[in-house]
């Protein structure tokens, strides 16, 4: 399901795979709590590096594509570089709408009373 800009199938995956890697790491004798917050500290900064990583190919990609067909490849069609530029359009959209978000829970969140 895509919400705007979002799509939360691809959040709600990642969170399902953070509560499973935090499940793997939970030793018996460990407290829960803390092993969770180690763990989806590390998963989560690796799935947002991954995901920034994925946007950046993109558009680098994209780029290259649009460059391609600019300098007269005739492999590259007008269309294949329209799409490809309106993809990274919409990741780069993507990301910066969860960023967003993203910086209002944290906002959210600092402004809470202990």
């Amino acid at each position: 399901m895509s919400i705007g800009a979002i799509d939360t199938g691809r959040i709600e995956a990642m969170v399902a795979q953070l509560k499973a890697s935090a499940a793997r790491a939970n030793p018996a004798n460990e407290n829960p709590l803390q092993a969770k917050q180690a763990t989806g500290a590390v998963d989560f900064q690796s799935a947002l590096k991954s995901s920034l990583d994925q946007v950046n190919n993109m558009q680098q990609t994209a780029q290259l594509t649009a460059q391609r067909f600019e300098m007269g490849d005739t492999t590259v069609s007008l269309s294949d570089a329209m799409i490809s530029l309106q993809k990274s359009s919409i990741a780069l959209q993507q990301t910066v709408q969860v960023r967003n978000k993203l910086v209002s829970a944290y906002q959210e969140i600092m402004s809470m009373g202990v």
